[in-house]
């Protein structure tokens, strides 16, 4: 019941911080999300940095592992935002601009997840005195 509590509390910052930037970062003119992929990129490099160092350079709290990497990142990323804008920009018209929000959201994801996991590797082996992976 407690990490609940850790996941519900973290979500609750992600949503916040998520509706503070979709507020603050507007939608192109011509209808591309640019907060909502700005979120998900940032969240993937996050995510994957987060995950690499926790186990390793900075042991924190399982509890607080799961409020931060699954409550507010879980909450902060949106996956379903995504295909919504996708399907929306499509059925507007906007094909090629669907296109590329997708393609950026996908391939930028991956890129930005695999950032994050590398630096978090090059903070483990820096944190052990060791050669970057």
């Amino acid at each position: 019941m407690k990490d609940l509590v850790f996941v519900g509390a973290g979500g609750l910052l992600g949503t916040l911080c998520r509706y503070g930037m979709q507020q603050w970062i507007p939608v192109g003119p011509d209808g591309f999300p640019s907060a909502v992929l700005l979120i998900n990129l940032s969240g993937c490099l996050f995510l994957g940095w987060f995950f690499t160092v926790t186990p390793g350079v900075w042991r924190i709290p399982p509890r607080l592992r799961l409020a931060i990497g699954t409550g507010f990142t879980g909450a902060f990323t949106t996956f379903s935002t995504f295909t919504v804008d996708a399907v929306r920009l499509w059925s507007e018209g906007q094909a090629t601009v669907s296109l590329l929000y997708i393609a950026s959201s996908l391939l930028g994801g991956l890129l930005m997840s695999l950032a994050g996991i590398r630096l978090g590797q090059y903070m483990a082996s820096r944190s052990r005195g060791g050669a970057a992976v």
